[in-house]
């Protein structure tokens, strides 16, 4: 593990296995002003040049679909202590909205996607590696309800895209990923005390960081 100025903590796992609940976790224990969180789901390609009708079957969870350069340079930029300003990604029209998120740098940057791990160029920047590996028929549950009430979507294509894509891109690329991880981390219900490891080894590293930076 490498630490530079920011220690770049990865959380991978497939959608709706709990890597933002994790995040978000890691970061009101150290305070929101020292954590700073980007996701993939971020930097989607930008397909304005497509219909709706067209973007709305494409394939978002191969790692084509990610913009991968843009987020290794974003990474690298705040590792090294510079701002940048994030692509926001509207789920309801499948594509890039006008305005740019701010982001400054801070002590910790993790970093979450269901594709992380299984990027090369993501991957490198990575000082750390987790996988939250969750059971699939709960990963759905928790996907199928989430599309439904904050992105606007029906049961029927929730679950056609699930067969179509979701599933066979997991056990393609997410699943296989899971052997780059330093640390798997289950995650049935609310796994605390694994969390608090982490947050544990998190703090040794930063610590270290700061002392050889003074």
């Amino acid at each position: 593990m490498n630490v530079g100025r920011s220690l770049v903590i990865g959380i991978a796992g497939g959608s709706g296995s709990g890597k933002t609940t994790v995040a978000e976790m890691i970061a009101q224990d150290f305070g929101q002003n020292r954590v700073v969180l980007i996701s993939q789901d971020s930097y989607y390609k930008e397909l304005g040049h497509l219909p709706l009708a067209e973007r709305a079957i494409m394939n978002f969870d191969h790692p084509d679909a990610i913009d991968s350069e843009l987020m290794a340079e974003h990474i690298r930029r705040l590792k090294d202590g510079e701002p940048v300003d994030i692509p926001v990604y509207d789920f309801t029209t499948h594509n890039r909205r006008p305005e740019r998120r701010h982001v400054e740098p801070g002590d910790v940057l993790i970093v979450e996607g269901i594709l992380i791990l299984a990027t090369d160029e993501i991957r490198e920047l990575l000082d750390m590696k987790i996988y939250i590996d969750t059971d699939d028929d709960i990963r759905f549950i928790r996907r199928l309800k989430r599309d439904i009430l904050e992105r606007g979507r029906s049961v029927e294509s929730v679950i056609d895209q699930y067969l179509r894509t979701v599933r066979p891109m997991h056990l393609e690329f997410v699943e296989k990923s899971k052997r780059r991880a330093d640390i798997i981390l289950p995650w049935r219900d609310f796994n605390t005390a694994a969390v608090g490891m982490v947050i544990g080894m998190v703090r040794g590293f930063v610590e270290l960081g700061q002392r050889r930076g003074t």
